[in-house]
């Protein structure tokens, strides 16, 4: 039985001081019913917690860990910056780098600006594409998480579309009244709003692969059909690539599914670990940003030489020419994840437990479902008790992941042919316990 004493102890502690114990909700674990394990230290695909547990980490920071925890060369990197001050609020060369690599594999991008979060990225591109279109709208996807700006905290009530109601207290009606929401991979709800109030409408912004309602892919041609609509009427398409940039391929979901948007958003990988986001696009929507242009943002932080030093570090170990004969960082971590994937379907289907798998490069989820999850009501339909099954039984094995069905699995580099066989054991396993379960 897997020891938590000192964790729950902390946790316990943490509730006096902070809102659940925790900074950001889904750390609490409340969905599994769990105690939270308090991390200590990572190193490589490992971390373990203030109890002396060892877990192969497949959460990754939720994303952001793509070449493993403390790489050397990225701390390296981080202590060479560190050394030189932490924080200068001028502009840096570092920041000039940053921005020729995001470019350099993002050649959407013509124009960047360096934040501190997602969500400080996504709600900019909503200003800025308010201010270049002139209009007041937005359009978001159900189940597509975009940080916790008032504007996107909305929800959609019954029928294919709705006006927004707030998902938050402290979200305003009439911020709520000028977003749209619609059904991820629905192309007919957006058809109907688009006809309805197109002209209105400043964006249309989407994950174009969902991390936040489980890993959900596009359908054929659904990206495709956002950047036809949106030029029809109009509108700015805006790509959240927070979660899957850099990993549905090297060049995130635009270059996997050949679809150029108007803005990108990204995080998580560009700060290698340390809290760092941007937005970008073309060169005449950018330039509406102050001091360019009228739309105003700004941020103390921003560029700051540490998340600059890290991020750099992060993308020359993504971006290096792969030694004769082997793949590339994304192929090869596309192949990790292939081979993992593969044994758990075979384990599902030894057990007979209803199993549906996803993959967009390095990022990968699974549903406990015998219909495909397509949107976030199908994601909502299926098996949650399965899901916590699964979920403790991997955790008993030191597996450690997400402690919900609706947040996405990370695959690193720094993961071994050793932690991915240990992990294909335990899923037999905890597969095993799921079939158990239902008897």
């Amino acid at each position: 039985m897997l020891s938590l004493e000192k964790s729950a102890a902390a946790f316990a502690e943490a509730k006096a001081l902070m809102p659940g114990g925790v900074n950001s909700p889904v750390r609490s674990y409340r969905s599994m019913g769990s105690t939270p394990p308090f991390i200590a230290r990572a190193k490589g695909s490992k971390i373990y917690d203030i109890d002396g547990n060892e877990y192969i980490d497949y959460v990754g920071s939720w994303g952001p860990m793509v070449v493993g925890h403390a790489h050397d060369e990225v701390i390296a990197a981080i202590n060479e910056a560190a050394a030189l001050g932490t924080s200068y609020g001028a502009p840096t060369l570092r920041e000039s780098e940053l921005a020729r690599l995001v470019m350099t594999v993002y050649p959407s991008i013509q124009r960047i600006r360096m934040v501190n979060s997602g969500t400080e990225a996504t709600m900019s591109a909503l200003r800025l594409a308010r201010g270049y279109t002139k209009r007041d709208k937005i359009v978001k996807f159900i189940g597509c998480y975009h940080g916790h700006s008032d504007s996107l905290l909305v929800k959609a009530g019954s029928g294919l579309a709705t006006f927004g109601v707030p998902d938050s207290p402290g979200v305003t009606a009439g911020v709520a009244r000028d977003t749209i929401t619609v059904p991820y991979n629905d192309q007919d709800a957006l058809t109907a709003v688009m006809k309805e109030q197109g002209g209105e409408v400043a964006a249309v912004i989407v994950e174009p692969v969902a991390g936040n309602m489980g890993c959900i892919l596009p359908k054929q041609g659904y990206l495709g059909f956002l950047r036809n609509i949106t030029a029809q009427y109009g509108a700015l398409l805006i790509f959240d690539e927070v979660m899957c940039g850099f990993r549905a391929s090297l060049g995130g979901a635009q270059a996997a599914y050949g679809v150029t948007p108007d803005l990108t958003c990204l995080g998580k990988i560009i700060g290698g670990g340390l809290p760092m986001a941007a937005y970008g696009g073309r060169a005449e929507i950018m330039d509406y940003v102050s001091p360019a242009g009228p739309v105003y943002q700004a941020g103390t932080l921003s560029g700051n030489p540490l998340a600059m030093a890290a991020g750099i570090a992060t993308l020359k170990i993504l971006t290096a020419e792969p030694a004769p004969g082997q793949p590339d960082p994304s192929r090869l971590l596309t192949l990790k994840v292939k081979e993992l994937l593969a044994a758990i379907g075979d384990s599902a289907r030894k057990y007979g437990v209803p199993l549906q798998l996803h993959q967009a490069g390095s990022m990968f989820g699974l549903f406990f479902s015998e219909k495909e999850v397509e949107n976030y009501d199908s994601a909502a339909a299926c098996d949650q008790e399965a899901f916590k099954v699964w979920f403790h039984a991997m955790l008993e094995q030191g597996i450690y992941l997400a402690p919900s069905q609706f947040e996405t699995i990370f695959m690193s580099l720094a993961h071994s042919e050793a932690d991915i066989a240990k992990t294909i054991a335990a899923a037999d396993t905890a597969l095993k316990a799921v079939a158990d379960s239902r008897k």
